[in-house]
């Protein structure tokens, strides 16, 4: 089954995605996003409604953190000991249901490696930060944007 962030339940809306689960588990929660892959594997949101309705198979999700493994709650886990275990259930790889890869190290390389491959933004967390629903003082959501100088004219 997948649920969205208020509960509401969008097995039949991303159906492609709910056929392809075939993990080695009885049971889990994942948290993650459903996409539309662009080119070199950044996201392309604005396909993402057009995929839903017209080309569902286009649909992607990807896994970033895991809540509940078999019956044992991973929610107060350390997230890069959270990562290990999603890293083994969903093995890295070009399926329906995809990990999200973490990175470490410098803020600025990794916002120009964003830039580069074309990625709206990151979420940074705390790699000692356990999980927490909406939104808490341990991640952190930043968009890209762009700048640019113009030149604006007129009369009074």
């Amino acid at each position: 089954r997948l649920y969205n962030k208020n509960g509401r339940d969008w097995t039949t809306k991303y159906w492609p995605i709910a056929l392809a689960v075939d993990l080695p588990c009885r049971t889990a929660i994942l948290d993650g996003e459903v996409i539309v892959p662009g080119e070199q594997g950044a996201f392309d949101c604005p396909a993402l409604e057009a995929a839903i309705w017209n080309e569902p198979n286009r649909l992607v999700f990807v896994a970033f953190d895991i809540l509940h493994l078999d019956g044992h709650d991973l929610g107060s886990l350390p997230l890069l000991q959270r990562k290990q275990a999603l890293w083994q259930l969903v093995e890295p790889g070009l399926g329906k249901i995809q990990y999200s890869e973490h990175f470490e190290g410098s803020a600025l390389a990794l916002f120009r490696t964003v830039e580069k491959i074309g990625l709206n933004g990151i979420i940074s967390k705390r790699a000692d930060s356990r999980y927490r629903s909406g939104l808490s003082s341990t991640w952190l959501k930043a968009k890209k944007f762009e700048e640019a100088d113009s030149r604006v004219g007129g009369r009074l």
